[in-house]
């Protein structure tokens, strides 16, 4: 992984409200979708450049695939997790998604293997 790379991937609005939501859970793109109103392929798309680059892992199961953070990645670079832990949490746009998502999961959204 190049720090260039993460740099890159984490300056586009739509990666960051990916990890955003995806601290608090793994989703599958299924999920994305709905809480951030993306299309497949455009959810599909930026899933791919933070997989690239390590920020997330894949996780298959059944025909869904789950994503999540790569925890160790942050380990290794903390700066990535005080602007996912705190920095995010200051921006009326990223608090939205997460309440987003929190009304999608009270409405009983999910993949069927949940």
């Amino acid at each position: 992984m190049e720090l260039v790379d993460v740099l890159k991937a984490l300056a586009d609005e739509t990666r960051l409200r990916i990890m955003n939501v995806l601290r608090q859970e793994s989703l599958c793109v299924c999920d994305l979708e709905a809480v951030l109103r993306l299309s497949q392929s455009n959810a599909s798309r930026h899933l791919t450049k933070l997989r690239h680059c390590r920020l997330i892992l894949a996780e298959k199961q059944a025909q869904w695939v789950y994503y999540r953070i790569n925890d160790n990645l942050l380990a290794e670079q903390p700066f990535i997790r005080a602007l996912l832990e705190q920095e995010l949490d200051k921006s009326v746009k990223y608090m939205q998604d997460l309440s987003e998502l929190q009304q999608y999961r009270n409405q009983g959204g999910g993949c069927v293997t949940r």
